[in-house]
């Protein structure tokens, strides 16, 4: 199982065939394993751009719930490629809990342009005008086929947070994972399903390295009274324990 989820991380992160990178704020577009180990770049064909430190983490993670028998499926906000949730499904599979949902929600359009009446603390964020980051659901639905791993437990949530997820028939969930950059967009969901994370399950924030993102979660655990200690993943990511 390990040698599988092995490959399958390299794979996905584009480590296995030195994948080169693209991203606006990087001067060359070989390959860095350093680079790509700590997410730090944006991959030219792999399908995640968390890097491999975030993407062990994410194992450890789901691999815990399975074990301590915590209820609930995977849920990640934010998806880009689908990699992360491909890699949540492939776990999913090695561990014999195939009956598990994953949940990929996104706009699959790009994220919003930044609604700073409502949310003052993304003003500024550009987030919103890389087309990079708009990839289509048709596109993400054939990474998870071309992996082996599309069925009718893969479930897409196209639109919006605050659209898609109040109302989507999620029950319970042992890992939700944010990847939505923003203040809205980690508000949207952490307001939407953090109540519906089963007791022992986990929450990972990708993007805690962001200011508004940070900002995000640290008003919602103050708000709700959360307590549990915040654990680093690499320098830009956390988690936390229900």
């Amino acid at each position: 199982m390990d040698l599988y989820l092995d490959l399958l991380e390299a794979s996905l992160t584009g480590v296995l065939y030195e994948d080169g990178a693209e991203a606006p704020w990087i001067t060359t577009n070989e390959f860095n394993p350093s680079t790509r180990a700590i997410g730090r770049d944006w991959p030219k064909q792999a399908l995640t751009m968390i890097g491999t430190a975030r993407m062990r983490n994410l194992r450890m993670l789901l691999r815990q719930a399975l074990d301590d028998k915590i209820t609930g499926d995977f849920v990640e906000a934010g998806v880009w490629r689908g990699g992360a949730c491909i890699y949540a499904k492939g776990i999913l599979e090695a561990c014999g809990a195939e009956d598990r949902k994953v949940f990929v929600a996104d706009s699959f359009r790009g994220l919003p342009e930044p609604n700073v009446d409502l949310y003052a603390a993304d003003q500024g964020d550009i987030h919103s005008t890389f087309p990079e980051l708009a990839i289509p659901l048709p596109v993400v639905r054939e990474n998870f086929r071309r992996y082996g791993l599309l069925d009718e437990n893969v479930i897409f949530l196209e639109g919006w947070f605050k659209d898609t997820l109040h109302t989507a028939d999620i029950k319970e969930i042992a890992v939700l994972r944010l990847d939505g950059d923003m203040y809205e967009s980690t508000m949207d969901t952490l307001t939407a399903l953090y109540a519906k994370v089963s007791k022992g399950g986990f929450v990972i924030v990708d993007d805690y390295i962001l200011k508004a993102c940070a900002q995000a979660v640290d008003d919602f655990r103050r708000d709700n009274h959360i307590t549990q200690p915040l654990h680093p993943v690499d320098d830009a990511a956390v988690w936390w324990r229900v």
